[in-house]
């Protein structure tokens, strides 16, 4: 489903998605209101980006949204006036959720907002990003937990880890050359911007 937000007193702006021709959105992902989408991005099936209460969110050229993946955000206006304190400013831009290029979201990921991953980062399944900035080329191992804090660039997080605390957060390992998923994320975008093309060329035959 591909369809405008309604009209309530946390929004008074009714939108449409903003899709790049190059992305897919399979028929059974959910993809409502103020939500703008880049290029080459594959939306897989049962995934839900929801910009009908905190709003814009944004992901990225080359990114992903696996199985299961949801996206919302807290509410970003309330009778007509900005709710600063859930919304990041990213190059100048305010949003409720910004994913950056080349991300990947895992299946059953949640990225609820206000919520930034930037660019190159690989989010494993089942964790949630409430709350949080989360670098560039970082790795999330599946099963985490990040809540109200800001995880520097090139770190990774152990699979099952909370990080609820920003000592937590700026102690976290820095990913070197003999870390064994350093070059994961590169895998996982090639995969499914593939899947993306052959999905939408599929598509219109």
């Amino acid at each position: 489903m591909i369809g405008n937000n309604v009209f309530t007193d946390f929004n008074s702006l009714v939108s449409q998605p903003a899709i790049d021709p190059s992305t897919y959105v399979h028929p059974l992902a959910s993809v409502i209101g103020r939500v703008i989408l880049g290029k080459n991005i594959m939306v897989s099936p049962m995934a839900s980006i929801r910009g009908d209460e905190g709003q814009p969110l944004s992901i990225g050229d080359d990114s992903n949204v696996q199985d299961g993946v949801i996206i919302h955000a807290l509410e970003t206006e309330l009778h007509g006036k900005s709710v600063k304190a859930n919304l990041y400013t990213v190059n100048g831009k305010e949003y409720a959720v910004y994913v950056g290029k080349r991300v990947s979201l895992a299946h059953q990921v949640q990225i609820h907002g206000p919520a930034v991953v930037h660019d190159d980062t690989f989010v494993g399944m089942k964790t949630l990003v409430f709350k949080s900035l989360v670098g560039a080329e970082c790795v999330i191992e599946p099963g985490c937990i990040l809540m109200g804090v800001t995880v520097p660039n090139h770190r990774y997080i152990p699979a099952g880890s909370i990080i609820k605390t920003q000592e937590d957060a700026d102690t976290l390992p820095e990913i070197t050359q003999d870390y064994p998923m350093k070059d994961m994320n590169r895998g996982v975008v090639h995969v499914n911007t593939a899947l993306a093309r052959g999905y939408l060329e599929s598509s219109r035959k």
